[in-house]
């Protein structure tokens, strides 16, 4: 999230990321995906060839306007993909009977497997091109929907989200840079936009399709699999961006780097960054089960659509606020996120489903704002050939907010019950974003000091 760049430069394992996500009984399941997804992704780059720029590639290759919007597409599907198991949780606890942390370390098995991938891959598509990478996250995200799809146990559901998450990690810096090379002015708005939109689309679709259609842990896979399969072979004719630079092996040590210019960025937008992932990520894992427990009601569309109100909003905000100053966005969006959790709460404590809805609305306006805030103030602090490590390294900040965390909720919703840790959760949050206001205006103070 700083206006650095992550530059990894090693060819290490990104393995890791299944060993710190599962539960002892799923780890062998976990550590072969993640392994084998690493090793696949590594030889498959070798045989995919790099166009450089200014050179024919062999083939049609889709003009620019078409390849933005492709680009700008396939993040909206990665997006969907991530959000489609979250109101599916609460049918596989019914039908596995595991537990609220076990639920949130299936969901943060594919936070670090993204981070993973992120560190070790997140800025290759700078040095072997967008292309070549795109084509390999595309691969292993439909080997993890076909490991979804399939799923009889806890252990398939970690290894499906951590070859998820290692595929959208992968393809989420190389989407980001890729629509920056294309069109700066709209690629730094498809990039706020692209992820709330995809996560609405998927929780509801998955919701709907669990309801009301047959094979509800199952149709949802189906239509993503034909969606990226699709979207597979329509990539192989993008044209390559980012020209071939030396240096795709030494990118792959995993590092963050942050030039100096960047650092104060990086401190001005952590805190309401951080505030607003951790609100996504316990919403994205436990706010389908606490909606159950605060309405009563066991309807799967009922789940996808607490998601969905958090990321919509989200992405009405990053509309409206997207002329106006990053910092105004920054500041609004952190006040925004106060009342919108202070009011959720109070539907948490009544409980009352209307109150939740409206806080999460306004909770999601907050989220959008400060988000789309955050990702301006860092995007022209990059070189073009900076953008995929700037990329990495924001999202890999924000990743580690979106699962630590709820991780921790998980935990407290076993001890303390679901309720009073949801409670204890957006106390925590709000009080973070109070924080952020705070350091912001002691900036402002210190910028007018100055001169």
């Amino acid at each position: 999230m700083s206006a650095s760049t992550a530059r990894p430069t090693s060819a290490s394992s990104a393995s890791s990321a299944s060993s710190a996500s599962s539960a002892s009984s799923a780890s062998s399941a976990s550590s072969a995906s993640s392994a084998s997804s690493a090793s696949s992704a590594s030889s498959a780059l070798a045989a995919v060839p790099a166009t450089p720029r200014g050179r024919a590639a062999p083939g049609r290759r889709l003009g620019p306007d078409a390849a933005f919007w492709l680009n700008a597409a396939i993040m909206l599907a990665f997006f969907a993909a991530s959000t489609a198991p979250s109101p599916l949780y609460a049918l596989y606890r019914e039908a596995w009977g595991f537990s609220a942390l076990t639920l949130t370390l299936v969901f943060a098995s594919y936070a670090f497997a993204l981070l993973a991938a992120l560190l070790v891959f997140g800025a290759l598509s700078d040095h072997r091109g967008r292309r070549a990478v795109l084509l390999v996250a595309l691969l292993v995200e439909i080997g993890a929907l076909l490991l979804f799809r399939h799923a009889d146990s806890v252990a398939w559901l970690i290894a499906g989200r951590v070859l998820q998450g290692a595929a959208t990690g992968v393809a989420t810096s190389a989407l980001g840079a890729g629509m920056l090379d294309l069109d700066h002015a709209r690629g730094a708005l498809l990039n706020s936009l692209a992820p709330p939109l995809g996560m609405a689309v998927g929780a509801l679709g998955a919701g709907a399709l669990a309801e009301f259609a047959p094979a509800p842990t199952r149709l949802v896979y189906d239509l993503l699999l034909a969606v990226f399969a699709l979207q597979a072979l329509l990539a192989w004719h993008l044209p390559e961006t980012s020209p071939r630079r030396p240096g795709a092996l030494a990118s792959l040590k995993p590092r963050l780097a942050l030039p100096p210019r960047a650092r104060a960025t990086l401190w001005a937008v952590l805190p309401v960054n951080s505030a607003l992932w951790a609100l996504g990520g316990f919403y994205s894992s436990l706010g389908p089960s606490l909606a159950r427990i605060i309405s009563g009601s066991r309807s799967p569309t009922l789940g996808g659509a607490v998601v969905a109100t958090l990321v919509l909003s989200g992405a009405l905000a990053i509309v409206f606020v997207r002329r106006r100053a990053a910092r105004d966005a920054l500041g609004g969006g952190a006040v925004a996120l106060m009342l919108g959790i202070a009011l959720s709460l109070v539907g948490v404590r009544m409980p009352s489903m209307g109150v939740f809805f409206a806080g999460s609305a306004v909770a999601g306006l907050g989220f959008g704002a400060a988000f789309n805030g955050a990702l301006r103030s860092l995007v022209p602090l990059a070189e073009a050939h900076e953008r995929a490590g700037l990329m990495a390294t924001f999202y890999v900040l924000s990743y580690l907010a979106f699962s630590l965390p709820a991780l921790a909720a998980g935990l407290c919703a076993g001890r303390f019950g679901l309720q009073a840790a949801a409670l204890g959760y957006g106390l925590l949050l709000i009080a973070m974003a109070a924080l952020a206001l705070l350091l912001m205006a002691r900036g402002r103070a210190r910028a007018a000091a100055g001169r």
